[in-house]
């Protein structure tokens, strides 16, 4: 099961008061509620292939609005070939789904539901609405992804944009854009992304969202430190080369005994310790010079060796 469905499945155990329950079916209604006629009859259907989803939606219509509601399930014939759970209500139980709703006045023509404001405004009615949008049409990345992506899909600019204040009044700096004829709305931060799971109440989600976070982020600074340290390492292997082939020029062509004495020093020094840094070198020296120092003695002997004709 992903990480989506996990959560979504966590978020159908809760229980709330009616007016939360009724805030949170609102949003599954209108985004992705569709009135459609067959056989010269209207009739409201909501799918979705999560399969917690549609028993959340079932559960509600029969306990809560007192419906009895037609499932079909059928294939999809594109792609992953998921099974489509649509749950389908008459003329008349979806007039009476919409006068429990409050949206007595909502036109019943073909296509999607046009948006409504949620029936409830107060806090946790409004953290249940965006629940709900999540539950109907939200998908999230795994927590170890290579990047943190969570979004919801709404049918209507309009609605695209209630959903972006929602959200960005717990400062979840949601944006949003069009994709065909839908709005997808989303978060790209990885806290942003705990802050929404928070909100809608899906915790153990979040432990695991945040768990592989912090490991994510604690694996990739311990990939920079290492990659920094053998970098520098590197760097240190390839100075102490250049370094070697330079005084062993001078050695076989004018002698070290030749050099001044700090210059002989330095050389003889790293005949001695081929492998040591900077650091380590400066210790043999008793710390007489420093690393700025001793780097300085052994530019001037490369460029003494640079000085003699092959």
């Amino acid at each position: 099961m992903s990480f989506a469905s996990e959560t979504k499945k966590e978020l159908t155990w809760i229980h709330e008061r009616s007016d939360c329950q009724i805030s949170e079916f609102a949003a599954v209604v209108s985004s992705i509620g569709v009135i459609v006629k067959q056989d010269g009859r209207l009739s409201i259907v909501m799918e979705t292939e999560n399969v917690a989803t549609a028993r959340r939606i079932y559960t509600q219509l029969k306990e809560m609005l007192n419906l009895s509601a037609e499932v079909v399930v059928r294939r999809k014939m594109r792609l992953k070939k998921n099974h489509v759970y649509g749950i389908r209500l008459s003329e008349s139980q979806a007039l009476s789904m919409l006068e429990q709703l409050s949206w007595r006045d909502m036109p019943m023509t073909e296509g999607h539901l046009p948006f409504r404001i949620p029936p409830h405004t107060h806090t946790q009615a409004l953290r249940a609405y965006l629940r709900g949008i999540f539950l109907a049409a939200g998908s999230v990345n795994a927590p170890g992804s290579s990047s943190y992506h969570l979004e919801v899909q709404v049918p209507s600019q309009e609605h695209a944009k209630y959903v972006q204040s929602l959200l960005n009044s717990y400062q979840l700096n949601a944006k949003f854009f069009q994709k065909k004829k839908a709005y997808i709305v989303y978060l790209k931060e990885g806290e942003k992304i705990v802050d929404f799971l928070s909100i809608i109440g899906a915790h153990q989600a979040l432990l695991k969202f945040e768990d592989t976070r912090i490991l994510k982020g604690m694996r990739n600074q311990v990939n920079r430190l290492v990659n920094c340290e053998t970098a520098n390492m590197n760097k240190t292997i390839s100075a102490a080369v250049r370094q070697l082939e330079s005084i062993r020029r001078l050695e076989a062509t004018v002698g070290l005994s030749s050099l001044p004495d700090h210059l002989r020093e330095a050389a003889e020094l790293r005949l001695r310790y081929p492998e040591a840094n900077l650091q380590e070198l400066c210790s043999h020296l008793h710390n007489r010079v420093s690393k700025s120092g001793l780097n300085h003695r052994f530019r001037k002997l490369i460029e003494l060796a640079d000085q003699i004709q092959p």
